[in-house]
């Protein structure tokens, strides 16, 4: 009698790279016969695949262990692991506090859980959060060739040595490592032979790659060389590691689309240089400027911190002068949370709560506006939309513009997986409306 597959639930906190990175744990451990399922309460295995970056992240991941407890006193031969920055982090504390979790594996060392998945099963606990001399991407197998949908994330570097003073990544993803250009773009043509049509290359500095001479242009120029490969994105970049060839690659690659997520985190020198961001203001809206010279239509984003210690009335204007310069298309905006182990959680002057808020909210309010503003001006436009799902409405299909923003076309189901041109005919809250050309 042939034996039923066991099943495995993954729960992804976070950013791009752990959605690639529980691909990829999925990838690994159907090796030991594994097949994913979409809950936990049907899983042989729950993993936790988590994130360090955002306010309370530990504390969110012990109240999901705590939620699996039942399952766990239930089901006693269920695994539960825990993945990622988190598990770096707190490793041996997670199995201290948590005796229902059975393995913790930091982000370097996830290619080795199917032996700790075998430990597990002889009845021991499994922890491992080293940075391997071993290359994990070297030790992972060639991606599977099952039908995928038509975009698809694809890590090409990992870790940090800016050491913001905000930010915990280079001690729980390590220094700067680039994977070299020969394997990515082998992993990039098994993607789009099975059905990928755009790949977003991912990095905690993807424009820091120096995988091969001429760094990420050379790369996405190689990537553009792949037939049925018609659409490249890269994210997330640091602006110090913006190079002249990767800003003249936007005005030259048709393929690399008019997008750009560039974190500037604020428009104070004076908090600027408290966070080691190690540029100013005005070099960033230089760097701007030249952005836009190459490419004109090019639509930019970026990550804001309000209320990092320290930080006064007159620094966070700076950071609404600097919005008000920019003119983003969307944002991400956050209030400073103390991370553990990092510099700025050491200083003393920490900006009240309510003050908080308040700052949160009018930078919000200008950046919805920007974003609004962003959507409107597409109205009456042409663009083309890589369709990848049916939307809500009968008969209706959901892709995305070049632009990034959700478009929401009536058009047949076949063309899921196409790219076809359509006319914004509305903006909505958060996507467009269009309809097909021709």
């Amino acid at each position: 009698m042939t034996q039923a597959p066991k099943k495995l639930f993954i729960k992804t906190y976070g950013c791009q790279m752990n959605v690639y990175d529980s691909e990829r744990m999925a990838e690994t451990l159907g090796a030991s016969g594994y097949v994913t399922t979409e809950t936990a309460e049907d899983a042989d295995m729950v993993l936790l695949n988590t994130c360090h970056i955002r306010e309370k992240a530990a504390e969110k991941v012990y109240s999901d262990l705590g939620r699996l407890r039942p399952l766990k006193e239930a089901k006693p031969g269920l695994k539960i692991g825990v993945a990622g920055c988190v598990a770096q982090a707190e490793g041996e504390e997670i199995l201290n506090r948590m005796p229902l979790v059975d393995l913790v594996v930091g982000p370097q060392s996830y290619h080795r859980l199917p032996e700790m998945e075998r430990a597990v099963g002889q009845g021991g606990r499994a922890v491992d959060t080293d940075f391997p001399e071993d290359d994990k991407f070297e030790a992972l197998k060639s991606r599977p060739k099952a039908k995928r949908g038509p975009t698809a994330f694809l890590t090409v570097q990992e870790g940090c040595d800016k050491f913001c003073a905000f930010c915990v990544v280079p001690y729980t993803r390590g220094a700067e490592v680039s994977r070299p250009a020969e394997r990515i773009v082998a992993e990039a043509r098994e993607l789009v032979e099975a059905g990928v049509r755009e790949i977003t290359l991912l990095g905690q500095n993807v424009n820091a790659w120096h995988g091969a001479e001429g760094g990420l242009a050379a790369l996405v120029g190689q990537l553009a060389a792949i037939d049925g490969l018609e659409r490249i994105r890269y994210t997330t970049s640091h602006p110090n590691d913006m190079d002249e060839a990767l800003i003249a690659a936007h005005g030259q690659e048709a393929k690399l689309m008019p997008y750009l997520h560039l974190p500037v985190q604020s428009g104070s020198d004076r908090i600027l240089k408290a966070m080691n961001r190690k540029h100013t203001a005005d070099q960033y809206l230089r760097l701007i400027e030249r952005i836009r010279a190459a490419r004109p239509d090019i639509l930019l984003t970026s990550d804001f911190i309000v209320g990092f210690p320290g930080e006064t009335d007159a620094d966070f204007e700076a950071t609404m002068d600097l919005v008000r310069a920019v003119g983003y298309g969307s944002a991400f905006s956050f209030k400073y949370s103390p991370r553990p182990g990092t510099p700025a959680a050491e200083r003393k002057v920490q900006v009240e709560a309510s003050v908080m808020d308040a700052r949160l909210q009018r930078l919000q309010a200008l950046l919805g506006e920007q974003q609004r503003t962003a959507q409107e001006t597409m109205v009456g436009r042409e663009t083309t939309v890589l369709f990848e799902k049916p939307g809500r409405l009968p008969g209706q299909m959901v892709g995305k513009s070049e632009h990034l923003f959700a478009v929401h076309v009536q058009a047949p189901e076949s063309l899921r997986g196409e790219i076809a041109r359509v006319r914004i005919t509305a903006s909505g809250p958060n996507s467009l409306a269009g309809s097909l050309i021709g």
